[in-house]
């Protein structure tokens, strides 16, 4: 079994890994369900900080894939979002190399529209790319998307967690603005779209650079080879190097996609559909679809029994006592004669057990845990108590020992304690000055 975290989310295996934390396929024993549970891995200030804005978002959409809850355990932290199961759009490229047009522009719709609802929360991603963008099992159906991975991103106005010098991000999905240190803005996470596009076309990864440099020198160029036209066009509004001219919402690139699609041409005959397949695996041992299995105990006659329980030392074992009973009682009574020879009974073969000892029954120590499963994050093992209410009684059933009442004894009269008073030093010129103050009274009243 996995580690419980929390009291609520076993962790059961590692199906990700980002830079400030592992992703984890968790059972939530609430719920009831298989979630995906993010546990930061760092502890200090700032990743912290991080891991607090990414958890406090909360946006419903449908292709938004955003936090749902957390929990805290000692030094760890996790939250959880829905488990996507269809891996990412790298996984999906990585199966069928470059994407059919009209497929491609269902994603960048779906992608768009996600986006659309994070800009209208204020919120800036500042790290879409393939990675960060997940994708339901649908199999040949139409496919779902869901853009995830906010751990970079920020509320435009809110003070920046980097330093004026440093840009946090993707390499190769930065839009030329961030390079040189301009705040977030809407329109670089647009051009980080125009960017996925090139890259599920192509099925490469596009040189950002050369293509900056190729728009700076040369205007924007026609449409590369396998891109249609009307599409090259919406997408050279997402790329534009100047953001003043590039798509300045979400929406609006939507409209100009939707556009172009109708001016797509039609699919060819027999072209192979894309299935989006289950990259998650088989749940690992001791876990089905309805959460952890509890053990069962196999049947059969070659199943092996479990060891009985330990008994404690004034109880005696049931088994044990009845065997030799049955043994008296098979001696006492006569065999009766019968008219048919008796045919030997198959009796069920009984693993052969240590006779059991009746000793004193000492409770073990609590066992070390060692590691997981799973693979990591055990929490610590509980600080033992230091031992000071005197030795552990050798029988744990066993009642306290009585004690014979003593008799009171009468309480003893305290002598009194004598106060010590000033010392010398003190108490003479206090004295002194006392015998003067009165002789000086004296004297004054002989003079009236």
């Amino acid at each position: 079994m996995g580690e419980v975290f929390a009291g609520r989310y076993e962790l059961v295996d590692p199906i990700g890994r980002g830079g400030a934390g592992a992703v984890w396929r968790a059972w939530d024993h609430r719920r009831r369900r298989y979630v995906a549970a993010k546990v930061l891995l760092q502890s200090d200030a700032h990743t912290l900080l991080r891991f607090v804005r990414e958890q406090a978002l909360r946006i419903d959409h449908p292709h938004v894939l955003a936090p749902a809850s957390w929990a805290a355990d000692d030094d760890k932290v996790l939250f959880t979002m829905d488990l996507v199961a269809g891996g990412s759009l790298a996984h999906v490229i990585g199966d069928y190399g470059p994407l059919p047009p009209r497929f491609v522009c269902t994603l960048l719709d779906q992608l768009l529209s996600g986006l659309a609802t994070v800009h209208a929360e204020g919120v800036v991603h500042r790290d879409i790319k393939p990675a960060n963008i997940l994708m339901e099992v649908t199999g040949t159906g139409r496919p779902h998307l869901r853009l995830s991975d906010f751990g970079i991103s920020m509320r435009k106005g809110e003070p920046r967690l980097t330093e004026t010098d440093y840009v946090v991000g993707t390499p190769g999905y930065f839009a030329p603005e961030q390079l040189l240190g301009a705040e977030p803005d809407f329109t670089a996470d647009l051009f980080a779209v125009g960017l996925v596009a090139l890259y599920l076309l192509k099925g490469v990864k596009p040189d950002s650079q050369a293509l900056v440099e190729h728009f700076l020198a040369h205007g924007t160029p026609g449409a590369p080879e396998g891109v249609p036209e009307p599409l090259w066009q919406v997408l050279a509004g997402l790329l534009q190097p100047d953001p003043q001219a590039r798509f300045r919402t979400a929406t609006g690139a939507r409209k100009a996609l939707s556009a172009a699609v109708e001016m797509l041409p039609e699919p060819e005959a027999g072209e192979e559909p894309v299935e989006i397949l289950d990259h998650l695996g088989p749940l690992p041992t001791g876990f089905g679809p309805e959460g952890p299995m509890a053990p069962t105990s196999p049947t059969g006659p070659t199943a092996s029994v479990p060891a009985p329980a330990p008994v404690p030392a004034q109880e005696q074992p049931i088994q044990a006592v009845q065997q030799p009973v049955q043994a008296v009682q098979a001696v006492q009574q006569p065999v009766q004669p019968t008219a048919q020879p008796v045919q030997p009974t198959a009796q069920p073969v009984r693993p052969q057990h240590p006779p059991y000892q009746p000793t004193a029954h000492v409770p073990a120590a609590p066992p070390v845990p060692g590691p997981s499963e799973t693979g990591s994050f055990h929490l610590p093992p509980p600080v033992t108590r230091p031992v000071g209410y005197g030795p552990a009684p050798a029988q744990p059933y066993a009642p306290p020992p009585v004690t014979a009442p003593t008799a009171p004894t009468a309480p003893t009269a305290l002598a009194p304690v004598r106060r010590p008073g000033p010392p010398p030093k003190v108490a003479v010129p206090v004295l002194l000055l006392a015998l003067v103050s009165l002789a000086v009274g004296f004297w004054a009243l002989t003079q009236v």
